[in-house]
Parts: structure tokens; sequence; C-alpha cells
């Protein structure tokens, strides 16, 4: 999937605090991950760690939301903006809580994921993100939770799975702890997902 460079050009689209955005770049920064280079990075948050943290190393960084575009088609033509200018090959959804427009997924196919703090297809969908999906997979009874990666389309949680981590679901598990455990799950996941995309590695 490498760009006209040689490099991978990434959008990481992000709605809250940037933390698998944050794992993502340290594997970039340290060479764990090659041919990648984060461009922008879009938020419909203006208070996002992840835009924070994108300006803290020069990254192009934007708050794009209904109250910077109040008009849904302005909103959409300014994410794709923002995609054509950066000469973007792959998108990173790290905890973006937009359904994407139809225009970018038809545009960007299978070259846009997704990570999602449980086993889907059964813990997802509208409203399952967050510490809901752990109180879900709590209250379920289930013994196994995991992360999931998988190519985005136009419903929630539904693309094409990629690749699945799988844990334990322990007998004391709360949901704050139990997505402790899986955030760990994600930080050191996402980037090797990445990697097979990209480069071809084999899926670890």
């Amino acid at each position: 999937m490498n760009g006209k460079t040689g490099t991978t050009n990434i959008a990481v689209f992000a709605s809250g605090r940037g933390s698998n955005f944050r794992a993502v770049l340290g594997r970039i920064e340290s060479g764990d991950l090659k041919n990648a280079c984060v461009a922008a990075v879009v938020s419909n948050n203006s208070a996002s760690g992840a835009l924070e943290l994108a300006r803290s190393r020069e990254i192009d960084a934007f708050h794009i939301s209904s109250r910077t575009h109040p008009d849904p088609g302005d909103r959409e033509q300014a994410l794709l903006r923002v995609l054509r200018s950066h000469d973007i090959d792959l998108i990173l959804l790290a905890g973006y809580m937009k359904l994407l427009p139809r225009s970018m997924i038809k545009a960007y196919s299978r070259r846009i994921l997704n990570i999602h703090p449980a086993l889907l297809p059964r813990f997802g969908g509208k409203g399952m993100y967050g510490i809901k999906v752990h109180e879900s997979v709590i209250s379920s009874g289930v013994e196994e939770t995991g992360v999931t990666i998988h190519y985005v389309d136009e419903r929630y949680d539904e693309g094409p799975i990629i690749a699945q981590r799988r844990i334990p679901v322990r007998q004391n598990d709360t949901p704050e702890s139990l997505a402790a455990r899986v955030l760990e799950v994600e930080h050191d996941f996402y980037w090797h997902v990445i990697d097979h995309v990209i480069n071809g590695t084999p899926l670890r």
C-alpha cells in the first residue's frame, strides 16, 4: 500500500485522548513500523488529546465537526479536502465516534481501519463504545473478550474483520479493570495489523 514516495501516508481520526494514536506513532518513531507516516490527524472534538499530540509532533491537526461545519455536506467536503491535500493512502480510526460519510468510505474502500475493544460481531454496533462495551461483555457472561481490527464500511462495526486478539474475562473483572487490560492489548496489537496491511508482514 505504499504511496508515491514509498511511504504510506496515514490520517488518524480520533475523538478522545488518542492513546492508540500515541501507541502507533511511537512505533513509527522507533522504526518498528516502517514505510508509514502520520500526515494528518482529524478530530470532531476540539479538546481531543489526539490533536494536542499531533501539534506537539508538528503533524497537521484538524478539528472538523458540526461546530466548525454545521452543514453535513460542507463537513464531508472538509474531511475529503484534508485527505486529498495530504495524499492520504490509509485512514486509521482510533476511538473516532462518528460514522464516516459514504463518499469517504467509497473513495477509500479497504483503506480505512478501525479498532474495537471487544470481539465482533457480537459486541458491536451503534452505541457500543467505551465502557459500555465492557459492561456488555461482563453482563453477557462470556469467558473471552479481546480486540477486533476491521475494515470500515457504511455501518458501525460491520466491516470485514482483519484480525482479532483474545483475552480471558476474569471472574473478578469490573468493566474498568477489563477496559484497562483490553487497552493494553490494543496498544500492542494495532501497529502489528497496520504493519501487515502496509508491509505484508505476518499477523501476530
